[in-house]
């Protein structure tokens, strides 16, 4: 009888260790030894022990209601009724974010050191919860103490491409915040699209917004749809968004393309090139030619123009001003910029783009804001203050940090969710190959650099350009399992890190993809 009742005993204790499959992995976490869940129903009430934690209960009631069908009550006191405690605790660690979180008989609690780490809490709670549709919902008890690794934690939309709606967006800032991630990189302007709203220059959106065909197939394409395709973003729905990241304690990073990517910008306004045009927004991919002049002081005006209108719509202390893939054919033919070389005593092009970039670096920390550009702002000389995004691989980042400058990793082989997650895949992608398995192994802190010149690297992001992303469906297969490794990656301590453990934990996350409704790479390797 002792012997039945000792495997018995195992199984449940396996069964209960079993529902414990959060990612990102906690710092620390304890199971007890006598196994046991908490029971959350519709009578469970949300008992807030702090004030401003109303955010963190209702996006737990509304990803109660969208994904098991019920809310819970919530109220400020409820005695000794258990429940879930949402409050404050002391806790010590460099990068906000950190929270404790206990289940046993009597509840749920969970305590950040401020608003953010008990949200992250709540995420941290909602994969204690099963993986099937149901009105009882019991969560293994557990102890954990959490935190996140780096103080950049990002992902990336490319809405130039293909545009994708309101909805749409904020339901990939809910993708972010259900990572634990923090920052949502917004890409809003390139050569096929000009996406948001600027009341000076309405033409950005009137002809800016609008290509007359894309092209069909892989580039150079097999031909053209010819159909008018765009779309463009509100101020008012851009502060809309915004505001529904910053109750998810996510920042948006906008990004305005300069000196290159500026052929929408070009459409609208034909003075801002060095030739005058004629311009097209470009109904096909890669790079070209016709970017702003850089010897036209009309072009700085028009840029400072637009960012004065931009930059009290993000509250981010930064703003991506891009700064890649500028070709220089135009400016070696342009008498303007030749003569702004001259005038400037700059050597060549890349100089004249470090000018174009300072400039503009100048204007926007007149504003209290940071630029963060893409690592060819390297060349010819970085910006005082500049951020480098490190995407063609990691040598502009290291670079960067050993001149005493920020950085943010984004290499190409780790973390373009453009590329293809497996060997066979059934849809059109750019090309390349970052399985998931590659993107959770990726290390941001490069061994080159001394552990001063390492506190540089804020942190990574994985970008998703949309060439070949055409719907919202085509999004959420690209990034997920992916999103779920790099998760790991930015939040996790490194030493907790190990493949075998996470592929049977993103076992079950899979099933939440399918809970949510989310397509994913199912072959993933």
């Amino acid at each position: 009888m002792k012997k039945v009742w000792f495997i018995a005993s195992l199984l449940l204790t396996i069964n209960m260790y079993a529902q414990v499959n959060i990612i990102p992995q906690p710092a620390e976490l304890k199971l007890p030894e006598a196994a046991g869940n908490f029971t959350i129903t519709a009578k469970t009430p949300i008992i807030l022990e702090g004030s401003g934690l109303e955010n963190s209960a209702r996006f737990l009631n509304d990803y109660l209601k969208q994904v098991y069908g019920f809310t819970l009550p919530i109220v400020k006191k409820a005695g000794a009724t258990p429940g879930i405690r949402l409050n404050f605790d002391r806790l010590d660690h460099p990068i906000a974010g950190a929270y404790n979180m206990e289940v046993n008989a009597k509840g749920v609690y969970i305590g950040g050191d401020n608003e953010t780490g008990t949200f992250y809490g709540v995420q941290t709670l909602l994969q204690l919860l099963p993986t099937v549709k149901t009105n009882s919902l019991p969560v293994a008890y557990v102890t954990i103490k959490d935190y996140p690794r780096f103080q950049y934690r990002g992902l990336h939309l490319d809405v130039s491409r293909h545009f994708f709606p309101v909805s749409f967006v904020k339901r990939y800032i809910d993708y972010i915040a259900l990572h634990k991630m923090n920052y949502f990189h917004w890409h809003l302007t390139d050569d096929q699209g000009w996406r948001i709203e600027i009341k000076k220059y309405p033409n950005l959106t009137k002809a800016g917004a609008w290509r007359n065909g894309t092209i069909i197939g892989h580039h150079p394409g097999t031909g053209n749809d010819s159909i008018r395709y765009g779309g463009f973003y509100t101020q008012k729905e851009v502060k809309e968004i915004v505001e529904y990241a910053a109750k998810r304690y996510i920042t948006v990073l906008p990004e305005i393309e300069m000196p290159g990517h500026a052929s929408a910008a070009l459409t609208a306004y034909n003075n801002l090139g060095c030739t005058g045009g004629p311009y097209e927004v470009q109904q096909t991919w890669g790079v070209f030619n016709d970017v702003f002049c850089a010897g036209n002081d009309s072009v700085f005006t028009f840029l400072q123009n637009v960012l004065d209108e931009v930059i009290p719509l993000f509250p981010s202390k930064y703003v991506h001003i891009g700064g890649d893939e500028c070709p220089k054919e135009s400016w070696k033919k342009c008498p303007k910029c030749q003569k702004r070389m001259a005038d400037n005593k700059l050597k060549d092009e890349h100089e004249l783009q470090s000018y174009f970039v300072q400039r503009m670096e100048k204007y926007i920390n007149s504003k209290g804001k940071t630029i963060i550009g893409w690592d060819e702002i390297l060349e010819g000389g970085l910006a005082p203050n500049a951020v480098v995004m490190s995407w063609r691989g990691e040598k502009g980042g290291i670079e960067a940090a050993k001149q005493n400058h920020d950085v943010i990793m984004t290499p190409t082989t780790y973390v373009y969710f453009d590329y293809s997650q497996a060997k066979k895949e059934d849809s059109l992608t750019i090309g390349g190959y970052v399985p998931v398995n590659k993107v959770y192994n990726y290390e941001p802190l490069s061994k080159e650099l001394t552990p001063a010149e390492a506190k540089h690297i804020l942190g990574a992001q994985a970008n998703l350009w949309t060439e070949y992303v055409t719907n919202p469906k085509k999004v959420e297969y690209m990034i997920f399992p992916r999103a779920s490794a790099l998760s790991e990656v930015l939040w996790s301590p490194s030493e907790k890190r190990n493949w075998s453990d996470f592929e049977k934990r993103l076992q079950e996350q899979c099933k939440r993809y399918t809970l949510w409704g989310t397509d994913y790479n199912k072959t993933f390797e």
